[in-house]
């Protein structure tokens, strides 16, 4: 958290939140409800395969750009998640190489285009030249180099690669991981062979800012077989989410609301995504893919900023409006988004400030 503010606020937000139940004027704002993602920032954006249609033959459709954490997902006003992204680009503009008045710029860029596909029902535009170079580049990665990023073979047999990323588990947790991934897979009701999900190793997942502390578990099947049909899965976690301190809880628990919002705000979801319980805690389980990634904002250029800022508002807007509850009757205002634009702004720098606090006292 100490690398940035846009760090900071990734693994801050209880902060987030206990700042709007402090100061309930910072959350006024235009009308609109349904499932939010709730942790709406920069880097919650990303590439992954998703689940496809009914056929069997993968396609360049499989592999997407869209929303893809919703680990602190809730019903709740659609301003709300607003206020968070255009906080996180205010205060991400270190890391896009832009100045404090380029980035309330792109701040408006990007909320004229959610209001464009949350209110008015346009059309997603072409994605921008970022989001086009990462979709071709991950479509090139295969299956293989995941495996062979992550795992090896010990003894005959192929195994997670203890060190920074994955560790043993605790003891007494190896049975009742195992005993949790065959309840998700009796759940999930997948049509491949149960011999698929075999497992073959099982370790504690080391991964995340704000997701850390909790339990989080990589599962490794034999796959399709082979030296490298393996696969790989992800189950984490799910606690209450932070917003709940301000809206409080949602009828729907822990990782049934991950799932359920997930279901809900996304027109491809990524594949084989689905819960279990591991001794009582509630776990989001998924398969893992070569082709997960993030942009890298660093790397983006001048010239892209407007685009992707556009783009990334676009997608936010269709989420909302795929999952209402209530949406709106008329679309938001401009003195709205301009209110919108000034609490941001307030809120962004109180983070900024208790960023640089934390960077002092630690």
């Amino acid at each position: 958290m100490s690398v940035s503010p846009l760090a900071y606020l990734r693994g801050a937000a209880p902060l987030f939140y206990k700042l709007l139940a402090d100061h309930p004027e910072l959350a006024e704002g235009p009308p609109g409800e349904g499932w939010l993602c709730g942790d709406a920032h920069l880097e919650n954006f990303g590439a992954f395969r998703t689940e496809g249609g009914k056929s069997t033959t993968r396609s360049r459709e499989d592999v997407v750009f869209d929303l893809n954490d919703f680990d602190e997902a809730i019903v709740g006003p659609w301003r709300v998640d607003v206020l968070r992204l255009v906080t996180s680009l205010i205060l991400g503009g270190r890391e896009l190489g832009a100045s404090g008045r380029r980035s309330i710029a792109l701040s408006n860029v990007l909320l004229e285009s959610y209001v464009g596909h949350a209110c008015r029902l346009r059309t997603l535009p072409p994605a921008p030249a970022p989001v086009v170079a990462l979709l071709e580049k991950v479509r090139k990665r295969s299956h293989r180099a995941l495996l062979a990023g992550r795992t090896e073979i010990v003894g005959g047999r192929r195994r997670f690669v203890r060190g920074e990323r994955y560790a043993d588990l605790p003891e007494g947790w190896v049975r009742p991981a195992r005993a949790a991934f065959d309840r998700y897979v009796r759940r999930f009701g997948s049509g491949a062979a149960v011999d698929h999900f075999r497992v073959l190793d099982a370790a504690f997942r080391i991964a995340g800012t704000g997701s850390l502390g909790g339990m989080r578990v990589a599962i490794l099947t034999r796959g399709k077989g082979g030296r490298d049909g393996a696969w790989l899965f992800d189950m984490k976690e799910a606690r209450t989410p932070a917003a709940a301190m301000w809206l409080g809880e949602t009828r729907v628990k822990k990782a049934k609301r991950v799932l359920t919002a997930t279901r809900a705000c996304l027109a491809h979801p990524p594949r084989m995504i689905g819960t279990t319980k591991l001794e009582g805690l509630s776990m989001f389980v998924r398969r893992l893919a070569p082709q997960e990634d993030k942009l890298s904002l660093e790397r983006l250029h001048d010239e892209h900023l407007e685009g992707v800022a556009s783009y990334l508002g676009a997608l936010l807007g269709r989420a909302h409006r795929r999952a209402a509850l209530r949406a709106p009757r008329k679309p938001w205002s401009k003195d709205e988004l301009n209110a919108l634009v000034e609490r941001a702004i307030v809120v962004a720098g109180l983070h900024e400030g208790a960023y640089l606090t934390m960077c002092r006292r630690s």
